[in-house]
């Protein structure tokens, strides 16, 4: 199984993985390019944080919001503050300070989204358009970054996981997510490049809607307390 290249500076996409983005953008109706224009931003442009390639563990959610769009990085809205602020906590041991702290806790810690674009009304993309976009973030997740543990936010990034897989995995991830213990337990998953590249994931999902929403910090901070996160255990060794 080949394994992504030994590189421990801050991602960035390369000139042909940011216009594959691009070309696929080009052909998607449904972003939302009036709050692209409104911040003075290109609606082809991806919103990937990435973060650092030897980051040991990354977080996966569904797609970017306003905030997002407007700062150019993923998971700065309010969603996205309250992983930063669990983050922040439990390697600080104090509350987050400010909107600079929190952009700083995350530099450490890979980011990603289903769908690098912002939808209109906020509304989850499509299987089609999810399936769009899987082989290039597949490729960013295979190919570049060396870490393997990934806290997922939400039904939508939780499944992505299953795109593209046979059936019978497909079914599994499935079951997987209907069990009662699913934001505690954590599964296996191997994801595969169009070009024959593969590498296995241990997904830790977590759930992201109004239901959810009084016990989402203590389920995070089991899922932080789970993988080990503190200040000198953030990056591949």
């Amino acid at each position: 199984m080949a394994g992504p290249p030994a590189q421990d500076s801050k991602m960035v996409l390369t000139g042909p993985q940011r216009q594959a983005f691009r070309e696929l953008a080009a052909i998607t109706p449904g972003i939302d390019v009036d709050v692209y224009h409104q911040y003075g931003k290109d609606p082809l442009e991806p919103v990937i944080g990435l973060g650092r390639a030897d980051a040991r563990i990354g977080f996966f959610g569904r797609d970017p919001g306003r905030d997002e769009v407007q700062h150019g990085e993923p998971f700065i809205g309010a969603g996205g503050q309250h992983v930063r602020r669990a983050l922040y906590r439990r390697l600080h041991g104090k509350p987050l300070p400010d909107f600079e702290a929190s952009r700083a806790v995350g530099r450490d810690f890979y980011w990603a989204n289903t769908v690098p674009y912002k939808p209109v009304g906020n509304k989850a993309w499509s299987t089609k358009v999810k399936q769009r976009f899987h082989p290039p973030m597949r490729g960013l997740l295979v190919g570049h970054w060396r870490g393997d543990r990934i806290i997922t936010l939400g039904r939508e990034a939780f499944l992505w996981f299953g795109i593209g897989q046979p059936k019978a995995e497909r079914e599994r991830l499935e079951a997987f997510w209907e069990s009662e213990d699913r934001f505690e337990a954590s599964v296996a998953v191997t994801l595969a490049t169009d070009d024959g590249r593969s590498r296995d994931f241990r997904i830790y999902p977590l759930p992201l809607n109004a239901t959810w929403y009084a016990r989402f910090p203590g389920l995070l901070d089991a899922r932080l307390a789970q993988l080990d996160v503190r200040p000198d255990n953030l990056r591949i060794g």
